[in-house]
């Protein structure tokens, strides 16, 4: 057999299967399936975390139904419902809640700035924290109602006398917080932003405020707390407008549901502050693995 004669047979390369198309909706379900089950998880823990308080308020109901509270000193939930509608379809309470978030934001603003300042010095030098430090631990231990007077008869009934309360009420926890947070960063960091060769700036941006991020954000949710609590002191003590005004002229009228429908105002948009608060916490802290929000 000739050499044209015979067959010559190359070996063949293995067929190849392409993959099969990637299915774009695969991700998409699953991210709804995360946020299905995200959402669901929030569902069932506010449920749980809402049984005690709707408890109460049946049994509230209840005895008050059955003539055992006195009105006058414990109204119904549903004459208390009746007031807060009435008070919101006047927007008599729009009004007094927005000059109280108002007077809680710049108060916040103003204190929580000068504490998270003033934290940080304390926190990066030692000779600022023997100089500062006494002091600011002796003063943090005054209640609002001691220094309340004081500061209204030094800045009188007007806006700036509330505003410095709530101020003092944000400025300790944010500057306790954020002192003790950089104390507690990692001496290690320090060694390897040496060998980095860090700035002070840039080891303040890029290492001790983030390691410092968990303690900072626990001081602002402190801070916002005692800012609400110094704005009930402020406008119960000398106030002509604001949530407070509402809940002392309940008292002087003896409308006892106007007393609760604002402390009622207080409870919720303090929790919703408190909420949000948490929530960007979640935002910034998802990188610590030790972070369960």
């Amino acid at each position: 057999m000739s050499i044209e004669q015979a067959e010559i047979r190359l070996p063949q390369a293995p067929a190849t299967t392409l993959p099969p198309p990637a299915n774009a909706a695969a991700p998409v379900k699953k991210d709804r399936s995360q946020a299905y089950a995200r959402w669901k998880t929030l569902g069932f823990d506010f449920a749980i975390g809402a049984v005690i308080p709707v408890l109460l308020l049946v049994l509230w109901q209840w005895s008050a139904a059955q003539g055992w509270t006195n009105p006058l000193f414990l109204p119904s939930p549903e004459a208390t419902a009746d007031t807060f509608g009435a008070l919101i379809s006047s927007g008599e309470l729009f009004h007094h809640l927005g000059i109280s978030v108002w007077r809680a934001l710049i108060g916040f603003l103003i204190g929580g700035s000068l504490g998270l300042l003033v934290g940080l010095l304390a926190g990066l030098s030692r000779k600022a924290e023997y100089v500062l430090d006494p002091s600011m631990q002796m003063l943090r231990m005054i209640p609002h109602l001691a220094v309340a007077p004081l500061i209204i008869l030094w800045f009188g009934f007007g806006e700036q006398s509330k505003i410095v309360i709530i101020a003092i009420g944000a400025f300790f926890p944010l500057y306790v917080n954020t002192f003790m947070a950089i104390r507690n960063v990692d001496n290690k960091l320090f060694d390897v932003a040496k060998v980095l060769a860090f700035s002070r700036a840039r080891l303040l941006l890029r290492l001790v405020i983030p390691a410092a991020l968990p303690g900072i954000l626990l001081g602002v949710r402190l801070s916002l707390a005692l800012s609400w609590i110094g704005l009930v002191v402020a406008e119960l003590i000398g106030s002509q407008s604001g949530i407070g005004f509402l809940i002392n002229l309940g008292k002087q009228t003896s409308v006892t549901e106007d007393i609760y429908v604002g402390v009622l105002v207080f409870a919720i948009v303090g929790k919703l502050v408190d909420s949000l608060v948490r929530l960007l916490e979640r935002k910034l802290l998802h990188w610590r693995e030790s972070y369960e929000g």
